[in-house]
């Protein structure tokens, strides 16, 4: 029987890298690339002409994928604060580019949001909420929700908060906190700002099956847990048998950061329970995963999968 054939943009991020370990083998995943090429068993990787908006409908259109999932976005918040013109072109302008087409050739598609939407004022948000947020990548990341839903009203919504194995130019919160602990640095955590993270592997099967129910719009997929970063990295510690002694409590509002940041940033997963039947999964589940994960070689597989600027270009 033919496999399914899935398309990630944003290939060579953490997300993108883990979703295709976790499909390799049972669907034919095809990772989208724009400056950076990754080499990973059993994927197939594109470069994607992000900025032609005819291009890109024909390579989708050539490529034929039964979802696209659109991962690809500028994700860094104080970057983002600072270069605003580059920051709304990629997570504004290319999200209606990919939405645009995958409604045009009939594609399911699946948009990345981020939690980071909010002002962080109380706990637990429901994805009903208007948003209001305090930075301009919370800004681009709005913007880009209404752009989806005005050109593919078909499209699922992912808000999210995740973490996995990354590769060593883009590590995630769990990476940074392993990799610095493991060196025994010392590392200070704010203990008053909270989240509500999730498994990239955890997201990205809750994901396929609201594609299975045929949902659409937009889903709070976060773990089930709401916790503080300081909670976070000392739970962590404990699971990967690293030194809690090194993680220090500090506060958000102590701190000079470029751009604000809400201090809660949870979301209420109540509205994707009730289309899956069930929880999510807690902190301490998804950290015992990525431990297994570990043992079995991803995180060394990851970690060397993305090299340097492609020297390609696309014309």
């Amino acid at each position: 029987m033919k496999k399914k054939r899935i398309l990630i943009t944003g290939g060579s991020g953490l997300l993108g890298l883990n979703w295709a370990c976790l499909l390799r083998e049972t669907w034919d995943v095809v990772l989208g690339t724009h400056r950076q090429e990754v080499c990973l068993s059993g994927v197939t990787t594109v470069p994607l002409a992000l900025t032609n908006t005819e291009l890109l409908t024909r390579q989708l259109a050539a490529m034929a994928p039964d979802v696209i999932i659109h991962a690809a976005g500028m994700t860094s918040v104080d970057e983002c604060e600072i270069r605003h013109e580059e920051a709304k072109r990629v997570n504004v302008e290319l999200s209606g580019y990919i939405a645009t087409a995958a409604a045009v050739l009939g594609i399911e598609l699946v948009h990345i949001s981020t939690d980071h939407l909010f002002q962080g004022q109380h706990s637990f948000i429901v994805e009903s909420e208007p948003v209001s947020p305090l930075n301009y990548y919370g800004f681009t990341k709005a913007m880009a929700e209404e752009r989806v839903q005005a050109v593919n009203p078909s499209a699922l919504i992912i808000r999210t908060n995740f973490f996995g194995w990354g590769h060593v130019n883009r590590q995630s919160f769990s990476d940074w906190l392993i990799y610095n602990l493991r060196a025994g640095v010392p590392l200070t955590l704010f203990d008053d700002v909270f989240f509500t993270p999730i498994l990239a592997d955890s997201l990205a099967i809750a994901v396929h099956k609201l594609l299975e129910k045929k949902a659409v719009g937009i889903f709070n997929v976060v773990g089930d847990e709401r916790i503080s970063k300081y909670e976070f990295a000392v739970k962590l510690s404990q699971h990967f048998a690293l030194p809690e002694k090194l993680i220090r409590r500090n506060q958000i509002v102590r701190a000079e950061l470029l751009a604000a940041r809400p201090r809660d940033m949870s979301l209420s997963n109540k509205k994707v329970q009730l289309v899956l039947d069930g929880g999510l999964g807690t902190v301490d589940d998804f950290l015992i995963a990525l431990r297994q994960q570990e043992l079995d070689g991803r995180r060394v597989e990851l970690y060397g999968a993305v090299s340097e600027y492609m020297k390609r270009t696309i014309s």
